[in-house]
């Protein structure tokens, strides 16, 4: 089970923070600090997962990908597979490039419903719910259709009212 989704820039900022485990507000930001803190003291060839986060326990790993100015990170159990999780972050990654034509750190910013929407539907409650990178891509297509439909009834309306 995946207990956290995290995506923090070079500077230990969290630009996107997503826990499937109860954890008090208090600690969300301790727990980024010990993450952040954790990877990025590492060197670039060495090995993307570590064993044991100390917030979420010993019988937990992080798993990370480093891109440009980003971390990102995911934090599973004991269950789930190295190989299989940085699939999923690439994943991830694509599917962010995308939908933003190469993701950088604004995108996150000021995107961050679009980011969140893709996030969900690649996992929800902490289980991989899609991996196929074309059903993500037509679940974004759909949502942005829609999205340009409501802006054109919202303006049809507008003008109606006036």
């Amino acid at each position: 089970m995946i207990k956290g989704v995290l995506v923090i820039n070079n500077h230990g900022q969290a630009r996107i923070a997503k826990f499937y485990e109860k954890i008090p507000f208090s600690s969300q930001q301790q727990a980024i600090l010990d993450v952040y803190n954790l990877i990025s003291k590492r060197n670039d060839n060495v090995c993307n997962f570590l064993e044991g986060a100390s917030l979420w326990g010993p019988q937990n790993k992080i798993i990370y990908r480093h891109y440009a100015t980003l971390y990102f990170v995911f934090v599973v159990d004991s269950s789930e597979s190295e190989l299989g999780i940085l699939d999923l972050i690439q994943v991830f990654v694509e599917s962010l490039d995308r939908c933003f034509e190469n993701v950088c750190e604004l995108d996150l910013i000021f995107h961050s419903d679009k980011v969140n929407y893709i996030l969900d539907e690649i996992i929800m409650g902490g289980m991989v719910l899609e991996t196929n990178k074309e059903e993500i891509f037509r679940a974004m297509d759909d949502q942005n259709k829609l999205e340009k439909q409501s802006k054109k009834q919202g303006v049809k309306a507008t003008k109606i009212r006036r």
